[in-house]
């Protein structure tokens, strides 16, 4: 059996799909959550919060490589933003997925705009310095992750100076959406398009909370979001499994950015060896075959369930978590979270991708409440 590491701010999923496909697997994440320690083998720290320290991450890295029985480590959400680190480690320990070179790219927002233009793919207007009027423009890093960094400009106490890998962009309408993809560094194989949760967190307005899908796109559009990832994977080299962000405004796609490193959303493909894939992809160049006659898949969902106030769960809520229908990343005991802190998450599936949203949002509320009234 294949020894794979697997590396992000939460390892769980990732961690599940390679055992899931066959892989033995060692995580490495901030959480240490009750499902990620009983798929791994074995599991690191390497953070606290919702930060990696790439000291941690790089001393577990060496003690992987040092064993020498490890193939490699895939690197997911967290990393985008340390493509210094994902070069370190990769020193260290084969790393399977986008190149270092690759990930500062696609995150470069100037040259990942530029090329969009120039292969003809709509995006919301950008800039570098502050507008005039700052209504409706948002202020984003690129490297950041989850909607955590997105800010709108006219929102008290928010300056009109770029923060290091910042950007302006326009504010625009649509629904956000994702598509999931496998790429080879020259093409791509599209596993399907997703709408996204998103909701506002106080002064964040755009905050990441789950994924829904496969969900059907009229032929016109689905051809757009295609020619954008191809386009994307042969301009930067993109490999493994990745995601495009965009945003769907009747047939109108406005494209966002590029998730170079396995999304959240594959969570809704795991029928098709995502994590196979994805390795097959990055060392032999291969792509999965997507079938066209298949009969419609189930629409399914997750979501991230954030804390609405202070919990300090002890043994007894920890294990009301777990026995919870579709809970996942779930905590230890002992574990104690603020507002805003991810808890853990939910998954469901249903006819639609509004029923999913639905039982999503029911489930989480609930789920919540329980744990409030008996804290």
């Amino acid at each position: 059996m294949t020894l794979l590491a697997v590396a992000a701010v939460s390892a769980r999923l990732l961690a599940e799909a390679a055992a899931r496909d066959g892989f033995e697997v060692i995580a490495l994440d901030l959480f240490g959550d009750v499902d990620t320690c009983e798929v791994a083998s074995r599991w690191f720290s390497i953070g606290t919060g919702l930060k990696i320290d790439p000291a941690l991450t790089l001393a577990a890295l060496q003690v992987l490589a040092h064993r020498g029985d490890v193939s490699g480590w895939v690197a997911g959400s967290g990393f985008e933003g340390h493509p210094e680190l994902l070069a370190q480690g990769a020193a260290l320990l084969p790393l399977i997925g986008c190149t270092p070179e690759s990930v500062a790219a696609v995150r470069d927002p100037a040259r990942f705009f530029d090329t969009l233009a120039a292969h003809g793919i709509d995006h919301p207007p950008v800039q570098w310095t502050p507008p005039a009027d700052t209504g409706g423009w948002l202020v984003k890093d690129a490297q950041g992750c989850g909607g955590w960094h997105v800010r709108r400009l006219s929102s008290p106490g928010v300056a009109g100076a770029l923060p290091p890998h910042g950007y302006f962009q326009r504010e625009q309408p649509g629904t956000p959406m994702s598509a999931t993809f496998v790429a080879n560094g020259q093409d791509a194989a599209i596993l399907g398009f997703n709408e996204q949760i998103v909701f506002a967190f106080g002064a964040r307005p755009f905050v990441y909370g789950g994924v829904i899908g496969p969900v059907p796109l009229a032929a016109a559009v689905a051809r757009r979001v295609s020619h954008a990832v191809r386009s994307v994977t042969a301009a930067f080299s993109l490999r493994g499994l990745c995601s495009l962000d965009f945003l769907l405004d009747g047939e109108r796609v406005s494209v966002l950015e590029v998730n170079p490193r396995p999304p959240a959303s594959m969570a809704l493909y795991g029928e098709q060896r995502v994590m196979a894939a994805h390795l097959r992809a990055c060392m032999l160049g291969e792509l999965p075959a997507i079938p066209t006659t298949a009969p419609a898949p189930r629409v399914q969902g997750s979501a991230v369930v954030f804390a609405r106030r202070p919990l300090a769960l002890d043994e007894q809520a920890a294990l009301r978590v777990a026995a919870w229908p579709g809970t996942h990343d779930l905590p230890c005991a002992g574990t104690h979270v603020e507002p805003g802190d991810p808890l853990c998450s939910l998954s469901t599936a249903g006819a639609t991708a509004e029923q999913v949203r639905t039982l999503l949002s029911q489930g989480r509320k609930a789920l919540l409440t329980s744990l409030e009234t008996t804290a």
